[in-house]
Parts: structure tokens; sequence; C-alpha cells
């Protein structure tokens, strides 16, 4: 909160219920699976219990869930009607565990109400339980260790935002604390920490330290900006949608809060648009989503709202709500979403939902440009890959019995003398192994813009397997999977593709004599991955793939 206050916005420029209902089921049947109520304070905005009940209606619809952020000082009292409307997760902002710190924060008291409601929300069904952590150098970044701390007994989540630049916070990029170098503190004080799975699209990174029941992670905004995967869409309670990050206000609709460019839903709502418009509307603020926001030095804090207005423009007295959208990640009303299975989505958001792509090796002349990996600390990384190859029941024969030892008969069959040569080149699926293992050691002298890097074990499998297909009857294959790893600042994706290809590429060459034209190579794909700032991931298993005996 400024130190001279703000002046808060009228009901008639809000949203009403209504208006967030209808731009919540526009955007949810869009695609967004999850809506999130920010501010502001949401607390404060009349109606907030049955608005959460209205948005729980939307879960036919492909919603899955509703989350809030508060500063909790009016909350322990209203947390368990807000769970029996459909709240499911829940965000608190605490910057310091010190309350006469606090009181110098926040220009109020209520300390003890705000770690009240934190002991309510933990002990509650809630999915999720978060808490925000805004260091500022000088201030509270000597308490990281105490909040750290909590998370041991609780599950709790706790985040540590960099300071950020808004109208009004006095910002200062010598109070700004880099997420690295908070890391290196607690690597130093906890070195068995590691690096936890994170949400897709997440704005954190998160880490665990053993034994702990919660764990802690970092929202870069500054240091390490993660515009290129972000998928929010962010409304203000006066029905802005900004035009960087995709944030929903409920009335203003803003792609991002680092853009001051708002576009009104609200004005177009009042003016009778039908859904199609409205649809058109945010599918062009959100194809105006920039790569990445401005650096430090130029963002602009002087037109962009403070945080305590995301929730509505200056005008006499009111905190109100907001939201954010993201395509697989939160919007203000936090929208976020990703694909459903009700229906499709509508043309002009379908493609605006998702997050712009960019090509990583590519500079900005759209030469080619190795990824400078300077900055990132390493982690242990490790990829699955795995992928198959068809080949003929002769061939499945050589490979699944042992090879015969001695002088063979001689024969003038064409078969037997391609058994015979295969044969000779030894043992098929020992030799892919070991080709398999080699690719992967030499992936960045075969990938040219990959990385060297130091792996720290490649385990390769071969295995022999029989499926059965609707109309060709049994095929015969074998699966080959690479699973790969190292202590790295980059992953070893390529390097598990690049050991199955290889591995496969080998079989080929070792069975070409007697299955040359029938054989074929499919499926390579990585299968699961974990480190890394994108987080762990896991494939599906069983997709288009034939049932295995």
């Amino acid at each position: 909160m400024p130190s001279e206050g703000v002046e808060l916005s009228p009901d008639g420029k809000l949203l009403t219920n209504d208006e967030v209902i209808r731009l919540a089921t526009l955007f949810v049947k869009s695609g967004v699976t999850k809506i999130r109520l920010t501010g502001g304070e949401p607390t404060v905005r009349k109606g907030i219990e049955e608005l959460i009940g209205r948005l729980n209606e939307l879960r036919p619809f492909g919603l899955k869930s509703i989350a809030m952020t508060t500063n909790g000082l009016a909350l322990h009292r209203r947390l368990p009607r807000f769970i029996e409307m459909g709240l499911t997760h829940l965000n608190m902002s605490l910057d310091t565990l010190d309350p006469f710190k606090f009181e110098l924060i926040t220009r109020r008291r209520g300390h003890e109400a705000v770690l009240k409601a934190l002991d309510v929300a933990l002990n509650s069904q809630l999915h999720s339980v978060k808490l925000n952590v805004v260091v500022i150098k000088g201030l509270n970044d000597s308490e990281i260790y105490d909040f750290v701390e909590m998370t041991k007994d609780s599950p709790l989540s706790v985040r540590f935002i960099e300071f950020m630049p808004f109208s009004g916070n006095k910002w200062d990029s010598k109070k700004m604390v880099p997420s690295s170098e908070l890391l290196e503190r607690l690597i130093r004080k906890y070195p068995s920490l590691y690096r936890a799975a994170d949400e897709l699209n997440d704005t954190a990174r998160s880490w665990k330290i053993p034994g702990h029941t919660g764990s802690f992670g970092f929202i870069s905004s500054m240091s390490d900006h993660f515009c290129s995967s972000c998928n929010r869409l962010r409304i203000t309670a006066d029905g802005q949608i900004k035009k960087f990050e995709w944030e929903l206000k409920v009335v203003f609709c803003q792609v991002c809060l680092f853009d001051a460019k708002e576009v009104s839903l609200r004005d177009e709502m009042r003016r009778g648009a039908c859904d199609e418009e409205l649809l058109q509307t945010i599918g062009r603020a959100v194809f105006g989503k920039k790569e990445r926001h401005a650096g430090m030095e130029n963002i602009d804090v002087v037109t962009n709202r403070p945080m305590i207005l995301i929730g509505g423009q200056p005008t006499p007295r009111r905190f109100t709500i907001s939201a954010t959208c993201n395509s697989v990640k939160p919007i203000s009303l936090n929208f976020l979403s990703r694909s459903r299975p009700h229906g499709s989505r509508s043309p002009s958001l379908s493609n605006a939902l998702h997050t712009k792509a960019s090509l990583t090796h590519l500079d900005q002349e759209g030469r080619a440009s190795m990824v400078d990996i300077a900055a990132k600390h390493p982690t242990k990384r490790v990829a699955t890959a795995s992928g198959r190859i068809y080949i003929t029941p002769v061939a499945y024969e050589l490979v699944t019995s042992s090879y015969p030892v001695g002088d063979l008969p001689c024969s003038n069959s064409d078969k037997e003398k391609a058994k015979a040569k295969a044969r000779r080149k030894g043992d098929a699926l020992t030799v892919a192994q070991l080709a398999a293992i080699m690719g992967a050691k030499k992936t960045s002298d075969l990938i040219p813009l990959c990385h060297p890097l130091s792996l720290t074990q490649v385990s390769v499998t071969l295995v022999p397997k029989v499926a059965e297909e609707d109309q060709e009857g049994l095929r015969h294959y074998i699966l080959c999977e690479a699973t790969v790893s190292t202590e790295g600042k980059t992953g070893v994706e390529m390097e598990a593709l690049t050991a199955v290809s290889v591995g496969l590429l080998t079989v080929w060459d070792m069975l070409k004599a007697v299955a040359g034209r029938e054989m074929e190579i499919s499926g390579i794909t990585v299968t699961r991955k974990s480190g890394g700032r994108s987080g762990d991931f896991e494939r599906e298993a069983g997709i288009s793939h034939p049932s295995e005996s």
C-alpha cells in the first residue's frame, strides 16, 4: 500500500458478478481450466462467496480449480465457507515473520491474523497452500531460512519473489536480490536440497529439502524472466485485459503485469458486444503479447498501476478483485487453461490461449546461435526416450535365440545365407546397446548447437517384443529405451533421443541382411524428464502403441 493511500473504484466502474461470470464462462469454454481471484484484496469484494460458488458451477465445462491470492488479514473465519463454495487453491502474501517489521511494510497491524489464517489453511481440505514472500535486500532477505523452516512439518510451498517495479513501491534495482543469490545461500545451509517437480508453465522453480514435508521456490521475474512460457491472462476488477502477460482483470483485460497498456472488456460488454466479439477482442490483446518484458531499468513504473490497484482504477472507495487467465497457467481472475474434452475452442481465442512460440537456437536476425547457459546453475537432470523398430519374424528369431557355435551346415538357401550373414556381425542387441551409449556421449558432435555435457550415466535397454495388430496379425519389434543423467546447466533430452536413434539404426544395420525391406523405425520420443527450469514431465503411457504381449 503506498504511504499516501489510494482512491478506490466505485461500484459502477467495477465488473458485476454477472459480468465476471460471463467472461469466466467464455474462457472456460475456450479451454481455461484454472481461475484465480486476486487483487487488490479479493476478500473485501461484496458477494465474493457467491462469486466463488458461481464459478464452481463452471466445472462441467472444464474448470478444474478455483484459486485465490490474499493478504490473509480477514481470512481465517471466512476460509471454511470459501472452501465449501468451491475454493481449491490458496496463495497468501507474507513478507516477514517479524510483527514489527510487518507493520512497517504493510502500514497496519494484523501479523497474528495472517498467521492464524495460514494455520487454518494448512489444516483444511485445500489442494494447495502457497506463501508468497517478496524479498527486499536489507529488509527481509535474512529471513529466508526462517521461511524455509516452515516447510519442514507443513505441506506448504514458500515462493520467494524478486522485488518488482510498480508505481508507488519505490523500486530500486539495488533492493532486488536475484533468486540465484538466494539459492546459493540456501545451498550452503541445506547442501542436500534438490530440484522438485513444477507444474506445467509454472512461474516458480521449486526445490525440496530431504525430510521436509513442503517445498520452496523462486519467482525470478526480473533476473531470469519466464515470459516465453507464461500462459496467463489477467482481468482487472474494472474489466481491463493487460496486453503483456495474460491477465484478466475484472474489468480490464491485461496480458502482463509489466505492461501498462490495457483493453476494456467492461466497456465492450456494456456497449452490447456479443460473445464472439468479446473473444475477438481478447484474442487481439493476447496476440499482442510480447516475447519478454522490458529490462529492469526500462519497465514503465510511471503509468503501470501498482499491485493494490490491479483490482481497480483509482476513484472512491473500494478494493476489488483481479483475475488472470493462462492457457496452462493462471490468469488474474486467474484463468488457467489447457485443452479440454468439452467441445472445441473458439477459433479467435484457441490459438491466442497458447503462448507464442519462439526458436531458442536463432538470434534476433534469424541466424543459428547456441543458447547461452552461463547464468544457469547446475542441477541434476534426467531424461528417458524410447522408440521401436519393427522387424520380420525371421529377424525376431535371430535376436531371441542363441547363435550356434562352431561350423554351420552348408546351405544354398537364400534365407539361410542371409541368416549366416547376420550372425557374422555378432549379437545384434549388444552391439546396438553399445552404439546407443556411444551415440549419447557424441550428441554434441552430431547435433551442431547442442552443448557438450559431462554425462553421469547412460542406461540403454533393447527388448524384443510381439504386438497384436488389428489387421496385420502379430508384429515383431524391438523396443529401445535410453535414460541419460547429468549434473549440468541444460537438459539431456537430446542425448536420450540420440541414444535411441543410434541404437535402432544399429539394429537395422545388423539385421538388414534378413529384413532390410520390411523394417520400420517409429515412435522415437521423450517419455519423461526431470530437473531444469521447465520442471518434470512424463508422457502418458500407451498412446498410439499397439498392445504388447
